[in-house]
């Protein structure tokens, strides 16, 4: 679960970078990269919340 919530924390930041850098350069190609990384946080959270059930039944 720890490799999980890394594997969190590095998506999200590179979700940050790129977000911003849309928002502040109007950098179209960052905006693209910013919505494939939002669906692979997603992807990421959807497994986090299947381990931290299965770690609460133990």
């Amino acid at each position: 679960m720890k490799e999980l919530i890394e594997k969190l924390a590095a998506l999200y930041a590179e979700f940050e970078k790129d977000a911003k850098a849309q928002l502040e350069n109007g950098n179209k190609a960052a905006g693209t990269r910013a919505r494939k990384s939002s669906l692979e946080i997603e992807k990421a959270m959807k497994e986090f919340r299947k381990a931290s059930l299965e770690a609460s039944k133990q």
